[in-house]
């Protein structure tokens, strides 16, 4: 019994903690780039992969998001410019998202701003 209550306290604790770094990257994000946390993380994976655009499959699999709010985030990265929407040329279901130029230049903005607050909430890592 001991065993499983240190495991929901800790799981309690993991969570707390994340929840205090997502409402703190999610209101600064807005505040100063216009960006939700879920548009940002979007640009992020689109900008730390080698290839120069992904499938909305793909994209999804390395995300938090369900399909559909992928799918949300991604047209309201569309809207602003941010990314673009393409069909693959052999399997017409197959939708890639690609950034722009634009949204390459916000995301390096906006990433400034997440470091900062990740380095304010979390400790270094141990040598």
């Amino acid at each position: 019994m001991e065993l499983e209550t240190d495991l929901v306290e800790r799981w309690r604790s993991l969570l707390t903690c994340y929840n205090e770094i997502a409402c703190h990257l999610e209101r600064v994000l807005q505040e100063s780039h216009g960006l939700t946390l879920s548009e940002y993380e979007t640009l992020d994976r689109l900008t730390t992969q080698e290839c120069d655009k992904r499938r909305m499959q793909e994209l999804a699999e390395t995300m938090y998001l369900s399909q559909s709010a992928l799918s949300r985030t991604v047209s309201r990265l569309v809207k602003a410019g941010l990314v673009e929407r393409t069909h693959c040329e052999v399997d017409r279901r197959g939708v890639f998202v690609k950034i722009t130029d634009d949204g390459r230049q916000l995301y390096a903005e906006a990433r400034k701003t997440h470091v900062a607050v990740l380095a304010e909430h979390l400790q270094p890592a141990p040598a």
